[in-house]
């Protein structure tokens, strides 16, 4: 696939998101799409949104965990890119409206308090440049209809990635053990989902290692400030409108996201 078909598929995902009408899966309407030809398709997306005044803001792993690899039919891991204004502030509600299937994921953010740079690093240096760590709510969300992804469709929408709520409390990175940091999820106050940090590739430090190597290959450098979330710790959980979503990590307290039907809502709720 040349830069220019590149571009064209880039756009069928684009003009996904914004209308919120999902397209068929790319592996069934573009065959022979690779998994590099996915991630030039990631970046040419990244690209338009940086011209829109989107800054990227960090990287997202996904796919780390058995259970969501089983859960969306792949066997490694992916990433994708963080922009601006995927951030949603914890408490305040957030719009259905912006997404097409969304569905959120318990997860421990790193925070960069140095550049982490592969390929080479191994784990002490990954932590050496982590200044803390948060509990996190990823929202992911699907261009492709009713989420019916291969390797390839999810790394080419940007790791299926819809937003971010970051919890508020900071913790050094060697105050918790993250292999053990259990974690519980609730929706409407009922138990949705439980695990822990170890789901993700044996421990989330892992999948930071993994990430600055893998983008480290292609000469990008994870930045001081940038947020890296590892991995979710347990299934995906479907959300609606009305729903509050929260997920309480051992050792490291709690992130809360509320969700309503449309902007008009959030404006009336904030």
């Amino acid at each position: 696939m040349d830069r220019a078909t590149h571009g064209v598929v880039a756009e069928e995902l684009l003009a996904a998101r914004r209308s919120r009408e999902p397209i068929p899966p790319l592996s069934r309407s573009h065959p022979g799409l690779t998994v590099d030809d996915a991630y030039a398709i990631q970046l040419a997306q990244v690209r338009v949104w940086t011209e829109e005044g989107q800054p990227v803001q960090g990287h997202k792993v996904g796919l780390t965990s058995a259970v969501m690899q089983r859960q969306l039919g792949v066997d490694q891991p992916d990433y994708g890119h963080l922009m601006g204004g995927m951030f949603h502030l914890e408490g305040l509600p957030i719009a259905l409206d912006a997404f097409i299937s969304p569905r959120v994921e318990p997860e421990i953010a790193f925070v960069l308090k140095r550049p982490l740079s592969g390929p080479g690093v191994n784990a002490a240096q990954a932590l050496s440049a982590v200044d803390y760590v948060l509990p996190a709510i990823e929202i992911i969300d699907s261009r492709i209809q009713d989420w019916k992804i291969g390797l390839v469709d999810t790394v080419a929408d940007n790791a299926s990635s819809g937003g971010v709520v970051l919890g508020s409390r900071p913790i050094p990175v060697g105050a918790v053990d993250l292999r053990l940091a259990g974690c519980v999820l609730s929706r409407r106050g009922m138990v949705v989902g439980t695990g822990s940090g170890g789901a993700v590739l044996g421990s989330p430090l892992n999948a930071l290692v993994w990430l600055a190597n893998t983008v480290g290959r292609l000469g990008v450098t994870l930045a001081a400030g940038h947020v890296v979330l590892p991995g979710s710790v347990c299934a995906a959980v479907p959300v609606a409108a009305g729903d509050s979503v929260t997920a309480t990590f051992g050792g490291l307290g709690s992130v809360t996201a509320r969700f309503v039907r449309d902007r008009a809502h959030e404006q009336e709720d904030a």
